[in-house]
């Protein structure tokens, strides 16, 4: 006799409870009122360095702290240390992303009542990242220029769910053939209300522009606003 085949949609599964724990994550943040931003990029487009510049412009008026996410080490965690910020290291057990729970458990250990501004470092991956919703507010994406600027074509998600698109080590622009109005086109047919913003985070070129849109962000969130972010708007669609 034959048997019926079960299907068990297991993603779908795994989806819809990391956004039980990301909806709880974010209204704890609401709550405090604390900004906490997702970083994602491939690995080497300057996610750390990034950081550590943004941490010195803001400190001590905003009070910033790091949770870095990757496979294994604790580099990055030490590095921002050295800058004067807060941070954890959170090992991911070989997974190549971040989830609500994850961050729940860093926000947990680290402990936050005294901070103003949270970044959650992502693994370093153009894919996998894209498809969690860790419990942040806003979601940004780094690109370097020697990446090359055909990646929002290649990787388009993670541009789609980004808020703002942060275009790193344009000190490099005269060695590689990256073409701007290239990049910018795709970025806004995928997203067309992304910023990008043009930054060295070696010169600190472009960083004013950066920070005056993190303090902005602070302050409506200090003043109660609730941000909803590119990546909640499509999840909530989804939904419907």
């Amino acid at each position: 006799m034959e048997r019926e085949v079960q299907i068990l949609e297991l993603k779908q599964n795994v989806f819809e409870a990391n956004k039980v724990n990301a909806d709880t994550v974010r209204a704890d943040s609401q709550a405090k009122k604390q900004l906490m931003i997702n970083v994602m990029s491939s690995p080497g487009s300057g996610k750390t360095t990034t950081l550590v510049r943004t941490i010195k412009d803001l400190q001590p008026d905003i009070r910033v702290a790091v949770m870095e996410c990757d496979i294994d080490a604790s580099v990055d965690a030490e590095t921002i240390a050295k800058a004067g910020a807060r941070s954890i290291q959170l090992h991911t057990g070989g997974m190549c992303h971040m989830d609500a729970q994850m961050t729940q458990q860093g926000l947990d250990q680290m402990g936050t009542d005294d901070l103003d501004l949270i970044f959650i470092e992502n693994v370093g991956n153009l894919v996998c990242p894209a498809e969690f919703d860790t419990g942040a507010a806003l979601n940004i994406t780094i690109l370097s220029v020697p990446e090359g600027d055909d990646k929002p074509a290649k990787y388009p998600l993670v541009y789609e769910v980004s808020d703002l698109v942060l275009i790193n080590k344009i000190d490099a622009l005269p060695v590689f053939d990256f073409r701007k109005d290239y990049v910018e086109s795709c970025i806004h047919e995928l997203n067309p209300d992304a910023k990008i913003i043009y930054v060295s985070s070696k010169t600190g070129e472009g960083f004013e522009e950066w920070t005056n849109w993190l303090k902005e962000k602070v302050a409506a969130v200090k003043a109660g606003q609730v941000l909803t972010g590119r990546m909640i708007e499509i999840l909530a669609a989804e939904a419907h």
